[in-house]
């Protein structure tokens, strides 16, 4: 079963004042909510179930889709308290019991990148792009395709591909989910899982055909641009 879950909880403080009202992930580009675009490329590429992990202005997304049909199973999940991505990942444990996709409810990919993601191997991916500025994101040391570490926002990187927040996971996750500490932002970090299943030599680095992240207020004219000429 090709399954994913978005993470769609937090409160999108960048993008105030939109996200006083709605979630960011509903954020209108072109008339329509940002995650409409995403959920119709997992709609395209096949997926039969969706996972939505919701927190702020949950009701906005249950009404939204109560508005909107697609072609997969949809349910939400409840992160009563924000304690991270790592945190948000942990809640689906009782409910996943294969490999499984994670994305992000602000950041949009490719109907591509999406259909070409591997259920069948053993390995975790974390999806990349190489960047102008990599200094701004999460930067990936590789070996060959498997992933060494990855630095946050390192003064000097060692490499130019990002982290684009887009993974794979096979259920293995979860066990050590439950093992990891909060980081110094006091939550539990999704990258800290993964950091702990590279030291097995059990992660793989894919680099993506586009990314689009719905980061800030001012990168909504970007995204309208994009998504005029692309989707």
């Amino acid at each position: 079963m090709k399954q994913a879950v978005i993470l769609a909880a937090g409160k999108g403080i960048r993008m105030l004042p939109l996200t006083k009202y709605v979630p960011k992930p509903l954020v209108e580009i072109n008339g329509k909510p940002f995650l409409y675009y995403v959920l119709k490329n997992l709609e395209k590429a096949g997926y039969e179930r969706v996972y939505i992990v919701v927190g702020h202005k949950k009701d906005k997304v249950e009404e939204f889709f109560s508005k909107n049909s697609f072609n997969f199973e949809i349910k939400f999940i409840h992160q009563l308290k924000r304690l991270g991505t790592g945190h948000a990942v942990k809640l689906l444990d009782a409910h996943i019991k294969k490999s499984f996709v994670v994305l992000m409810g602000d950041n949009y990919y490719s109907f591509n990148d999406l259909n070409n993601i591997n259920f069948e191997d053993d390995y975790s991916y974390v999806y990349a792009l190489k960047h102008e500025t990599p200094e701004k994101f999460g930067v990936l040391v590789t070996k060959g395709d498997l992933l060494v570490e990855i630095e946050e926002k390192p003064e000097n990187p060692k490499t130019n591909l990002i982290n684009a927040a887009l993974y794979k996971f096979t259920p293995e996750v979860f066990d050590i989910l439950k093992k990891i500490k909060k980081s110094s932002r006091g939550e539990y970090e999704l990258t800290s899982a993964i950091d702990v299943l590279s030291k097995k030599n059990k992660v793989k680095v894919k680099e993506l055909e586009s990314w689009v992240d719905l980061g800030k207020f001012d990168d909504i004219p970007k995204v309208e641009a994009f998504m005029k000429k692309n989707f």
